[in-house]
């Protein structure tokens, strides 16, 4: 796969994850502009959250039923079409179903990631990863200020005209610019939704990688949800515009997370692994420092949120090369196993990220977040050591301690090793 295909898919990555995000910072104008409540126009927001939630789970294993190719030009026009009907929408109750629809159908990144972990080989596996990823978190970052910036000149129709415009130009780049896949499986529908819990059962990497991965998003969750709550609040007295400028500092993160992925190519994903749980150890610790206030506090904040970010992404190239190495042939289930799993922890965190801010404050969260970087980290230790199988010459190639035990003839020392009878004078070991 050449650099320009990748660079083509992480541009759709960032389309389509940012399609998710805009909706945040024009539901006041959505308000405005069809004389509702902002209470109300946040509902299309929540709308197109759930329906992104649902496609993850039923949309992403199609990835291991169809072609690639015409499955991914198949849902960025569909998203486009729904961003059309929503730019267009006469009533807050039509716009909350397109956006819904649009949600369900934006799902093309979770679909492009196993994708690309198919074309390149181990040894390249977490650089492109890793540039998918800074697409999909400049997506993210840049969606808020694209949307606000656009409607305020335009009004809040046109962001999502511009976004339909966009994701159907894509789609058509991507009909003759995407290698065409065999399909990895040809099993029915139903049999794929089942095997994402299968899997999920079966496969313990896929389980770690889940509650790493769930775990640091729960933190990140709970740190960004009760970060307005403290801006806001008599610490500091700032408005809503202080998260907005504080969430730009993450962009940094599209820097470092190609360099992650270089890393996982080199070393394998646990060491990546234990220092991001490590670094969100040290984040909750600047991050406790925030609850002075001042500018002391907001150095804290800022620094503390980027370790922050930089570690759970990183975090997440590393999990998602351990999940990819499972089984070739089941990545897009694996993925959706793995994405369902982050994102539920997510929203926990977020859920256990308020309740903690209003019985312990700004330090409570911070507690939060160390305690469950630490339940991972306990389990990356105890149980989830990797080692490089001797003789490996794949990068990144890894075998958990318990499969060691298994190999005897792979122990390092060569105690377990058998000799094989050979004739006499031929010359050889029986070694």
């Amino acid at each position: 796969m050449s650099r320009r295909t990748v660079l083509t898919l992480a541009s759709v990555c960032a389309v389509a994850v940012g399609t998710l995000y805009f909706p945040q910072a024009i539901s006041p104008l959505i308000a405005a502009g069809l004389g509702t409540s902002p209470d109300a126009a946040s509902l299309v927001v929540t709308a197109t959250q759930v329906g992104y939630t649902a496609g993850l789970f039923l949309l992403v294993p199609l990835g291991d039923r169809f072609p690639h190719r015409p499955l991914l030009v198949t849902l960025l026009a569909l998203t486009g079409l729904g961003l059309l009907a929503a730019g267009c929408a006469p009533s807050l109750g039509f716009l909350a179903a397109a956006g819904m629809f649009t949600g369900i159908t934006t799902v093309a990144a979770q679909i492009i990631v196993p994708l690309a972990a198919g074309l390149v080989g181990a040894d390249r596996r977490g650089a492109v990863l890793g540039t998918l990823l800074a697409g999909s978190i400049g997506g993210m970052l840049l969606a808020r200020t694209f949307g606000a910036t656009l409607g305020e000149w335009l009004g809040w129709r046109a962001p999502y005209l511009v976004a339909a415009v966009l994701l159907l130009l894509l789609a058509a780049v991507l009909a003759v610019s995407v290698p065409r896949t065999p399909p990895p499986a040809r099993r029915p529908y139903g049999a794929l939704l089942a095997d994402s819990l299968r899997l999920l059962r079966s496969e313990s990497r896929l389980r770690r990688s889940c509650l790493y991965q769930g775990a640091v998003f729960g933190g990140f969750s709970a740190v960004w949800t009760c970060a307005a709550l403290l801006l806001t609040g008599p610490a500091y007295g700032l408005g809503p515009q202080a998260v907005g400028l504080l969430a730009l500092v993450g962009g940094a993160t599209m820097f470092c997370t190609p360099l992650a992925g270089r890393m996982v190519d080199r070393w394998g994903p646990d060491p990546v692994n234990l220092v991001c749980l490590l670094a969100v150890l040290v984040s909750a610790a600047v991050l406790a420092a925030g609850v002075r206030g001042g500018v002391p506090g907001l150095v804290a904040l800022t620094v503390g949120t980027l370790v922050l970010d930089i570690a759970m992404q990183a975090g997440m190239i590393a999990n998602q090369a351990r999940v990819f190495a499972v089984r070739a042939d089941a990545r897009s289930r694996l993925n959706t196993a793995y994405m369902t799993c982050a994102y539920l922890g997510g929203s926990a965190g977020s859920w256990l990220g308020v309740r903690v801010y209003g019985r312990a404050g700004w330090q409570g969260v911070c507690v939060l977040v160390a305690a469950l970087a630490a339940v991972a980290l306990t389990h990356h230790l105890t149980t989830g050591r990797s080692v490089a199988r001797p003789g490996s010459a794949r990068p990144g190639h890894v075998v958990t301690a318990e499969r060691l035990r298994r190999w005897p003839s792979a122990s390092p020392s060569g105690a377990g090793w058998r000799r094989r009878r050979v004739p006499r004078g031929s010359g050889r070991s029986g070694r």
